[in-house]
């Protein structure tokens, strides 16, 4: 037993990739095809992935909604996992990224299954109001500023029983003490989270942290 999280390192991070997730063909090239981009960092690694399609399944997700999409892989684990009539709403800014992350879901057979908002997430998420308590999962993991915007109006808009997952929950160690504005704005959405007593919640060390929100 540990009173503490394991500290990863290099060596048991290749573990994790060895044994620790199974990873679709898709998921994977389209993995690779990012791992040498800039902006690779922002692709959510693939055991949260795994861990996502797992949720997706233990809540019994079919209505879902993404914010934030960069190109498609974290809205491609949660569609795989969804069922046939399950659907998921990607809100991004971006054509330029949205456009790689079309392609990857066609090839992977699920395009149908997701509904692509290019606009400001926070205009899409309004046009939802009159579905409010009809979903059951929200991944947050778009510009840091709105984030607490992002997280109540998720709240509003799942069934109680839902999940919203927060990524990027520790911005890189740097909440403990946060020095930039987009430290700040993570931060105060993780104290938000952890006062507000509409959900239960827990914050979880993977990949770059994770909340996990669970509506009561």
């Amino acid at each position: 037993m540990s009173g503490q999280t394991l500290s990863v390192t290099p060596e048991i991070q290749g573990y994790i990739n060895e044994t620790g997730y199974r990873e679709h063909d898709v998921l994977k090239e389209l993995r690779e095809k990012m791992r040498s981009h800039p902006l690779f960092g922002m692709q959510i690694a693939p055991e949260q992935g795994a861990l996502m399609q797992i949720l997706v399944g233990l809540v019994g997700a079919k209505n879902c909604i993404e914010i934030g999409t960069f190109t498609g892989y974290s809205a491609l684990a949660t569609a795989l996992a969804l069922p046939e009539e399950g659907r998921l709403i990607c809100c991004d800014v971006s054509k330029e990224w949205t456009d790689i992350a079309q392609a990857y879901w066609q090839k992977a057979g699920i395009r149908h299954k997701i509904d692509l908002h290019v606009a400001p997430a926070l205009e899409t998420l309004d046009t939802l109001t009159s579905r409010s308590g009809e979903f059951d999962w929200v991944f947050i993991d778009a510009d840091k500023e709105n984030y607490r915007a992002y997280y109540d109006r998720s709240v509003d808009l799942i069934r109680s029983g839902g999940l919203i997952l927060i990524d990027n929950a520790l911005w890189g160690g740097s909440v403990v003490k946060p020095e930039t504005d987009d430290a700040r704005a993570i931060d105060q959405c993780n104290r938000h989270v952890s006062s507000d007593d509409r959900v239960e919640m827990v914050l979880l060390p993977i990949a770059d942290g994770l909340v996990i929100a669970r509506k009561c």
